[in-house]
């Protein structure tokens, strides 16, 4: 199994996350020591989604956070370019689609709300897909983006950081592939950070653009309306 790089080749990436798609779900959580369930319930409450709603959860992997949206009543997609990741998924009965996130295969305009969570940072080129997010949403619909990010207190920073270089011992109890979290630490590291991403988010095309700090900083949640 390859262990992606920083220049974020597509292929190697979707190889990576097919190659740990069967315990991903369990790892996460115990990475994230269970936040990760009170991010994605914050994701689903920011984006406002009513009965109806169609909604794309791009970069989904296994649907976890399709599933909590579908919740709602909103009519949701989940869309990943791991092969694995969608096949491990396909239990929940939710509508999938195999798609790279710079070159969506959805018309202009067709979905209500949009939104990824911890899967930005994973593409290629981070305008392109913001662009492409912009693309398929309606005027006046809506995007949130949970995704890793800077802690705003020193000392939390600090540990936090420090954390993320025990990641791949935690992992390797847990994953087949600790080369994969690896290279998810040193993504993490690499992304960002709360202002930097706003401004990418309103450069390709977004307005009203906002971010809330979720567990000190380590998550923001960004949000943007499609003008």
């Amino acid at each position: 199994m390859v262990r992606a790089g920083l220049d974020k080749n597509p292929r190697e990436v979707a190889e990576m996350f097919d190659g740990v798609a069967r315990r991903y779900d369990f790892t996460n959580t115990v990475l994230a020591m269970g936040m990760d369930r009170r991010w994605r319930a914050k994701t689903t409450r920011a984006l406002d989604l009513r009965p109806g709603d169609r909604v794309l959860d791009l970069a989904a992997g296994t649907a976890t956070s399709t599933a909590d949206l579908a919740s709602t009543g909103a009519w949701c997609v989940a869309a990943d370019f791991s092969f694995g990741m969608l096949q491990r998924g396909k239990r929940r009965g939710l509508p999938m689609v195999a798609a790279d996130g710079l070159r969506l295969p959805f018309a202009d305009g067709v979905f209500d709300a949009v939104t990824v969570s911890f899967g930005l940072r994973n593409m290629q080129e981070t305008s392109l897909a913001l662009s492409e997010l912009a693309r398929v949403t309606r005027s006046g619909g809506r995007l949130v983006i949970c995704e890793f990010s800077r802690p705003t207190w020193g000392p939390m920073r600090l540990g936090y950081h420090t954390y993320l270089r025990a990641f791949p011992v935690i992992a390797r109890r847990f994953s087949s592939n600790t080369d994969a979290y690896a290279y998810l630490a040193e993504s993490i590291k690499a992304w960002p950070d709360q202002r930097e991403l706003a401004e990418l988010i309103a450069g390709a095309g977004w307005e009203d653009v906002a971010w809330r700090n979720l567990t000190g900083g380590v998550v923001a949640l960004h949000r943007a309306v499609k003008p």
